[in-house]
Formats: structure tokens, C-alpha cells, sequence
């Protein structure tokens, strides 16, 4: 096992995900974890992860200065880098230019960390510190043209740094990196499987769970599903679903929950269409931290009435991802910063009554299909592509009405059908179209239009925390502004997003 310290990175658990892809167990814990707990789980090594804060300010998380005497190799990853050089007696000062993006990474070593690496590769960098001289104990190993302390070695322990991120997927041999430091460095053979988290997951669903009931937050997507199939397994007949219609759903997307889980899967499933009331609640709110706080609330009202008509319900089970937690800098009381609020993250009030489960909570989407596929789902369940907790109400940009979202509906329905036709889905891990809230001018027949813009995004991404646009072949572009404006009537306009993750966030709000 090799454990993640959480200093408050926004890939922290990236970090965990890229050591699970070798086949070695990892779990990202709080960054100050006691060097004798530490001990007691008995790790092969540890990651300090990167983080917002500066090593030299007064509030900046520190980690158990033990852990550097527990003997474990230790790889500190930006913030955490400076933290070791830091600790060793080093000086970490601002960087004279702030550095983020890709950079040219010229490496000194060939072995060790960077054994069967290239000396010249193309890296990720995000901070604004930077490690300025390094101790005696230590040698550099790589630098930029910006960085010239980029990766350093201890001269007798095993003690790592880089001030780059190699968990992304813009560091070019990344994967490899932190390969060589768990299994040359830490010794790791990588026989961790995907189906060892199963059993583990069921094991401890079951002792937690007992005799009592358990319902699940079902929306029809890949994440709840995959949470009812896993808490299936481990406690059968126990679990009942229950479906809100929030009236921001996709086209035709509640009779597709209802056909798949009533009737194929014959699962105990509630549905409550409570679209008139949420959309009540949302009419004229253009804020999209309110929208997904409106949406949240409702949903636990609406969700507290029908779970009162489901005798022995004791827990509640979502499918809350990792990408959603560290977004909303919930993970472990962890010092991330919040990008967003998630309307499922957190927990739910304690007046509810239910204690929450959430077995997906540590996995990444791609670990989550690979669960899903080992549990049983259809292909076609699981590759669907997500759709966000609020549905439509974040991609309608400004003030929410029942016109602007059957429009957007419509628009977003014809993207997905052409993306199927061209048999591009499967290649692009999101795509959907937003409403924005300006118009522009335009000509139909022999007047003059003043109508409104939809912007089509669609990225290719492994993990949901990095993402690239896709490119999308002019045709298809084509054919899909071409539907748009002709099929949905008051749009003159569709324009395509090419921005990636990050700077930008996949949706828009």
C-alpha cells in the first residue's frame, strides 16, 4: 500500500488513481496523519501531495515531522517537495515568474526516479514557490528553463522531490515516474485488483448495514447505478431507490430510469416527479452556486416525504465520486480549496435521519465503470456519459424558465443523437450543449433575427480532473449547427468550446 498525505491539491487523489492504474493499492489520507499511525498501517511509501498554500505561511498545513524518520521512501510532489527540502534545511522562496502549463523538463539522473525516462520531456507546473537552494543532503535531478531545482534525490535516504505534477495527464511520462518510485523505489509488485475493492466495499456495506434498509439516490446515471448494483451485492433485497424528477432532467431521460430499473433490473425504485416545484423554486435564479443550493434543499425535502413511506430506512446511499469531493474541498476535512458546491456532497442534514453511504467516494469515473462492468451492467449503461446532480439547471446559463430549458433540452438531444450517428460517443467521455444568456443577431429568410446562443462542449478525459476538447470533425460540427438552428426554435447561433481542464471547468457553471 502506498498512502497519499492530502496537503490540499486539487489532484490529490489523481495521485491515488495513477497508482491504482499500476495495480498497487493507494488511499489518500489527511496530510497531518501521526507518524505512528502511519506506522501502524504499514504503507510501502508515501506521497506528500501539492497544495494552494505557501510552505512559509503561518496557516500552511505541515505533516508529522516523524514521518521523515519512519524509514518509508517519501516522494513530495510541488507543495509537498518544498515541505521536504523545507524540513532539510532548504529555502523555498517565490519563484521570480509563476510557472503554470507545460514546461521542458531536462533531466540530470537516469536511474532511480528517472529510470528508462527521455532527458528532455514536456511536464505540467502549477505553483508560484519554488524551492530556491536545497541542503547539503540533497542533489538536483531535473530543472526548466524557470525551475532550475525541478526534482531532487536525498543523498542516503530515499526521499524524493518534483515540482511538477506528474499524476496529470499533460506531464508526458508522469505514469512512469511515479511507477519507478512504487515499485523500484518502494518495492510494490502490483497485483492490486479492481475486484479485491469490491469485495472490500461489500464486506464493509454489509458489517455497517446489518438488517436494515438502505435507500439509494437514484438518478439513471453511471454513478447511481453503479452504487445500487454494488450495495445489491453485498445486501440484496435490503435496498430500495428512490428517483427525483427535478424537471431539469435530459430529453425523455425518466422514462428511460423507469424501463431500466423497474422493469429490467425489478428494483424496489420510487419515482416522484416533483418537476413543478423545483422549477418553481428556480424561476428567475441565474446564480449557479444558488441553483445547485435551491436544487439541493428541494431535493431533500422532496426526498425526505418519500423515503417516510419506506418502513426500516435507516441509511442513504449516493453515488458521490472523488472529482465531486475535491471540488467542493470536502474530502477529509481536507485543506482544499472549493471550486463549486456539489448538491450531494457533504452529507445530508442530520434531521433527515439517515447516516449517508457512499462507496464511490475515493474512485475516479473510469474506476467506477470498471467496477460496473465487474458487477454485471450493460455496456450501454455504463459508458453513458455523466450528467451533472442539478441536470440542465447549470447548463442553462442566467435566469431559469420552462421555455429556455425545453430549449436547451432539444439542443442537447440532437447533439448527443449526431455524436451516436457519427460513432463518436464512445470516443468522447462528455459532450452536451449550453443555453448562454446573451443573444445575437441574425438572418433567417429575408428578416433580421435577434435570438438566442448555444455553445457545444465535448472533452476527452481519463479521470474528470484534467480534461482536453475534443476535436470534433467539421462535419459532424456541422450537421449539429445546422439541426440546431434549423429544430430548435429562437437559437441563430451555435459556437464550439475548445477550452481544457484546467484552466476551464468541464461545464460551465
Amino acid at each position: 500500500m502506498i498512502l497519499v498525505l492530502d496537503f490540499g491539491s486539487q489532484t490529490a487523489q489523481l495521485i491515488a488513481r495513477r497508482i491504482r492504474d499500476r495495480h498497487v493499492f493507494c488511499q489518500l489520507v489527511r496530510h497531518d496523519l501521526s507518524a505512528e499511525r502511519i506506522r501502524e498501517l504499514n504503507p510501502k511509501g508515501l506521497i506528500l501531495s501539492g497544495g494552494p498554500a505557501s510552505v512559509y505561511g503561518e496557516q500552511s498545513p505541515k505533516p508529522d515531522p516523524e514521518i521523515f524518520k519512519l524509514g518509508i521512501p517519501i516522494l513530495g510532489i510541488c507543495y509537498g517537495m518544498q515541505l521536504a527540502c523545507q524540513v532539510r534545511g532548504g529555502a523555498v522562496k517565490p519563484g521570480a515568474k509563476r510557472e503554470f502549463g507545460r514546461t521542458e523538463l531536462h533531466a540530470k539522473a537516469s536511474d532511480g526516479l528517472f529510470a528508462n525516462l527521455p532527458a528532455a520531456s514536456t511536464v505540467w507546473m502549477s505553483h508560484g514557490d519554488q524551492v530556491e537552494t536545497i541542503s547539503d543532503e540533497f542533489i538536483s535531478l531535473a530543472e526548466t528553463d524557470t525551475c532550475p531545482i525541478a526534482a531532487v534525490k536525498h543523498q542516503s535516504q530515499a526521499v524524493y522531490g518534483l515540482q511538477f505534477h506528474p499524476e496529470v495527464t499533460h506531464t508526458q511520462f508522469g505514469t512512469q515516474l511515479l511507477e519507478n518510485f512504487v515499485k523500484q523505489i518502494c518495492g510494490c509488485r502490483g497485483t492490486w485488483r479492481m475486484s479485491s475493492l469490491i469485495e472490500r466495499e461489500v464486506a464493509a456495506i454489509k458489517a455497517r448495514v446489518g438488517n436494515a434498509r438502505v435507500i439509494c439516490g437514484l438518478s439513471g446515471g453511471v454513478d447511481s447505478s453503479v452504487t445500487a448494483a454494488l450495495l445489491y451485492k453485498a445486501i440484496g433485497s435490503q435496498l430500495s431507490c428512490i428517483f427525483v424528477d427535478n424537471g431539469c432532467l435530459r430529453k425523455g431521460e425518466s422514462d428511460k430510469v423507469r424501463d431500466r430499473f423497474q422493469n429490467h433490473f425489478k428494483t424496489d425504485l420510487h419515482v416522484v416527479d416533483a418537476s413543478e416545484r423545483f422549477l418553481k423554486e428556480l424561476h428567475g435564479v441565474s446564480d449557479p452556486q444558488q441553483k445547485r443550493k435551491i436544487i439541493g434543499r428541494v431535493f431533500i425535502e422532496v426526498f425526505r416525504k418519500e423515503a417516510e413511506s419506506i418502513p426500516d430506512a435507516r441509511f442513504l446511499a449516493q453515488g458521490t465520486l472523488y472529482p465531486d469531493v475535491i471540488e467542493s474541498g470536502g474530502h477529509a476535512d481536507g485543506p482544499a480549496a472549493t471550486i463549486k458546491h456539489h448538491h450531494n456532497v457533504g452529507g445530508l442534514p442530520e434531521e433527515l435521519g439517515f447516516e449517508l453511504i457512499e462507496p464511490l467516494r475515493d474512485l475516479f469515473k473510469d474506476e467506477v465503470r470498471r467496477m460496473g462492468l465487474e458487477l454485471g451492467l450493460s455496456e450501454e449503461l455504463i459508458w453513458r456519459h455523466p450528467f451533472p446532480g442539478p441536470g440542465l439547471a447549470v447548463r442553462l446559463l442566467g435566469a431559469i424558465n420552462p421555455d429556455r430549458l425545453d430549449k436547451l433540452r432539444e439542443a442537447d438531444a440532437i447533439v448527443l443523437e449526431e455524436l451516436r450517428k457519427a460513432g463518436l460517443y464512445r470516443d468522447i467521455q462528455q459532450a452536451f450543449a449550453v443555453l448562454l444568456p446573451v443573444q445575437s443577431v441574425g438572418v433567417m429568410g429575408d428578416g433580421r433575427t435577434y435570438e438566442d446562443v448555444i455553445a457545444v462542449r465535448a472533452v476527452t478525459t481519463d479521470d474528470f480532473m484534467t480534461a482536453d476538447w475534443y476535436p470534433m470533425p467539421y462535419p459532424v460540427l456541422q450537421k449539429i449547427s445546422t439541426r440546431i438552428i434549423n429544430e430548435v426554435r429562437g437559437v441563430n447561433r451555435v459556437v464550439y468550446d475548445i477550452s481544457s481542464k484546467p484552466p476551464s471547468t468541464i461545464e460551465w457553471e
